[in-house]
This record gives C-alpha cells, structure tokens and sequence, in this order.
C-alpha cells in the first residue's frame, strides 16, 4: 500500500475517533473496541491491560514494564499478548492535534479457535519471546481496523459484521510481526503457555502468600525455568508482578470503594503498614493519603 493511501486510512481512524470519543473513558459501542482522545500529555497511568492491540492515529504514548519503555506512535502497532501490569502515559498531545488512539481486545477463545485452522507450520512453539512489544502497523490489519470503526456510523451493522472483522483482524496478527508472540503465549505445549497460566494464578491469588515452590508445581515447571520465562515474557519476576496488581487494586479500593489506608493494605495482602506505604509510594510517588487526595482534587480550569 502506497504512503498516500496509508496517510489516508490513519486520517480516516482520526476522524472517527475524534468523532466518539470521550476525554473521560475508552469505551465504545462495540465490544472490544476502545478508543482514546487526550488533549495534553497526561500523568503516567498505571492499570492492569489485558491482551489487546493499539494503534496511535495522532499523538505519542509510551508504556512501562518493569524496567522496560516502549514507546509508539503513528504507525506503530503495541501489542498486549497477556494480562499485565503496565504504566502507560501519553507523551504527545495538544487542543490542536489531541492523542487519538484505538485499540481492540484479543479474545483468548476465538483466537485459540482461529489457531486451529492455520496451516502446521504457523503454530510451530516458539521460546523465548516478550509478551508486549511495538511493531510496525501492517497495511492489512489498519484496514480492518478501520472498517471496525466504521460500523460506529452503522450501529444495525454491528452484531453482524463485527464478529467477521474480528476474526480477520486475529488473523493479520497471527500472520503479522506479532504472530510469533501470541503463537508463543497461547499454545498449550509451549512455556509461554505455562507463563500465562501462572499470570491468571496470581491474577486468581494476589492477595495471598506467593510461595513460588507451589505456583511453579501448578504450571507444572521447575521454580528456575518459571523465573526465566515469567520474567523473559512478563519483564517481572512474579514477585514484582504480584506487587505491582496489590498495588493498582489497593489504590482502586481506596479511590473508588472509600476504604482507608490500612484497610486496603490488609485487603490485598500486606500485613505491615508501614511496608504498603513504602511500597505504594515507590509505585505511585506519593504516600497512599496524600495520593487519593490529589487523585480526587478536581483540576482547576485554566
């Protein structure tokens, strides 16, 4: 596909964006499909991402895992192949040209469905490969992309047509740059496989001891090999990530819920106050009180 006809697919996934959606949220109409407008460079946002893609149609965002930074922008493609911890903050954006972003969630089931009809040599195990990376946007998964949201115009259309570009869209991921990784996280005989397994079990057990002896016999692997791969995939070893889902579900409980500071500590886990707050001001910056302060303050306009 030619620049021009590139410039004029991100321009069309702009204008539809610009057209529905919200400073305030993410969602859309469609199941799965969230689109994002920013007018100014936000705070790093920390949340639990689950396996999705992302395509930025104006602006600049980068991502944080572990100690990793991924930054994207036009004509890059993010890709989320696993439930994750992430920092995410959007680096680029201005009134005139806000951050325009949409993204779409993989479904674990139709993509595994999708596998079993690829040719053998697609699904060959592959070891060794991150779970989130950024790539170039392939022309093929923009245009499904953009027809996705053009059923925004055409709500009737919706529960017909949706399934059938999502499904295409599955496909030009596992075709795609991004194929390997999500071959690597999902195939059952794989160790990216057991990786995830061991992501849903501390998603299950945050709260709980991580005796990482037990979580290493429930993914059938030995305690070294599920170190190297949680961390080779994940960019965390499976201490950090525990950590990092009773931090953000601490802060929600406190946020949302109202509960107090030492409530949402024992809630998720901690038995020392004195270690959640050190622990939660190295994540967010600021001690838990001061932080759910600031976080209600409403902005002044300017």
């Amino acid at each position: 596909m030619s620049a021009p006809a590139l410039a004029d697919i991100y321009a069309e996934i702009a204008q539809i964006v610009a057209r529905y959606a919200k400073e305030d949220a993410i969602e859309s109409p469609i199941e799965g499909l969230f689109i994002v407008k920013r007018s100014s460079p936000t705070q790093p946002l920390h949340a639990h991402q689950r396996p999705s893609f992302w395509l930025v149609a104006q602006g600049r965002k980068c991502v944080k895992l572990g100690d990793d930074e991924l930054h994207y922008g036009v004509g890059d493609c993010l890709l989320v192949a696993l439930d994750m911890p992430m920092t995410s903050r959007i680096t680029h954006a201005t009134e005139e040209e806000p951050h325009l972003c949409v993204g779409v969630e993989i479904n674990p089931a139709r993509l595994a469905e999708l596998m079993g009809r690829l040719p053998p040599e697609a699904a060959a195990p592959i070891e060794g490969i991150h779970g989130v990376a950024v790539t170039k946007a392939a022309p093929a998964l923009l245009d499904a992309t953009l027809r996705l949201l053009r059923l925004l115009d055409r709500p009737r259309d919706v529960a017909a047509l949706a399934p059938l570009i999502e499904q295409e869209i599955l496909y030009h991921l596992l075709s795609g740059p991004c194929g390997a990784r999500l071959l690597h996280i999902t195939l059952a005989e794989g160790q990216g496989h057991r990786v995830t397994r061991a992501v849903a079990w501390l998603r299950d057990h945050f709260a709980a001891t991580l005796r990482i002896e037990v979580l290493a016999e429930h993914v059938g692997m030995s305690e070294s090999s599920l170190h190297h791969h949680f961390k080779a995939v994940t960019g965390m070893t499976p201490m950090q990530y525990q950590k990092q889902l009773r931090l953000y579900e601490a802060r929600r409980l406190m946020l949302v819920d109202g509960l107090d500071v030492g409530a949402a500590g024992f809630n998720v886990g901690y038995q020392s106050p004195s270690q959640f707050s050190r622990e939660y001001r190295r994540l967010y910056g600021l001690p838990p009180a001061r932080d759910i302060e600031v976080l209600r303050t409403p902005v002044a306009a300017e």
